[in-house]
């Protein structure tokens, strides 16, 4: 199928845009928009295993109207298909996916998470949602040692060549015609 090429190629091209732009950001220090640039990658790995998850048909129709520029459509035809939706899909695969979108989402739109040179983003999260975050870090990454969101900045670079990993892995399931059964987890 022409289009999946077509996807697979805009998705990579999107994902070596935020490779170049995290570099950028991170020695300028700009941690939001390493925040910003971490969230849309991961926009795209989410929508990679939604569509691991369709069958081939649907799975056909979601890639078409992406290469269109058409906004995802619940297969009924009403409402288009949510963020929110992928998200919880994804999550049950990668356990941290809901912490740092929901996260990063705080960085894409304005919030109080941009005023991170006076109050620190990480104290404006829930207990549970700063320990999910931190320890997700910690785990993969090696850190950070403390709490505060000026430890976590220098992380955020592997961060997003982690998500990239598993996004160039799902991308090519989604070109061998494989599925993804979050039931099989």
């Amino acid at each position: 199928m022409e289009e999946v090429a077509v996807f697979t190629r805009q998705i990579l091209r999107r994902s070596n845009d935020h490779q170049r732009a995290m570099q950028l950001v991170s020695v300028a220090n700009i941690p939001s928009q390493m925040m910003a640039i971490l969230r849309q990658e991961l926009d795209s790995m989410v929508r990679v295993i939604y569509l691991l998850a369709q069958d081939p048909i649907r799975r056909g129709e979601l890639i078409t109207a992406s290469v269109n520029g058409e906004l995802w459509r619940q297969s009924s035809g009403r409402g288009r298909v949510t963020d929110q939706e992928m998200v919880v899909l994804a999550q049950q695969l990668q356990a941290w996916t809901q912490s740092v979108y929901k996260f990063g989402c705080a960085f894409i739109h304005l919030s109080n998470m941009h005023d991170y040179t006076d109050r620190d983003p990480m104290f404006l999260l829930s207990p549970e949602e700063r320990e999910a975050i931190l320890n997700h870090c910690r785990d993969y990454h090696g850190g950070p040692f403390g709490a505060g969101f000026a430890d976590l900045v220098p992380y955020l670079p592997s961060v997003l060549n982690k998500i990239s990993g598993n996004l160039e892995f799902y991308l090519k399931q989604l070109n061998e015609g494989g599925t993804y059964d979050p039931g099989e987890i």
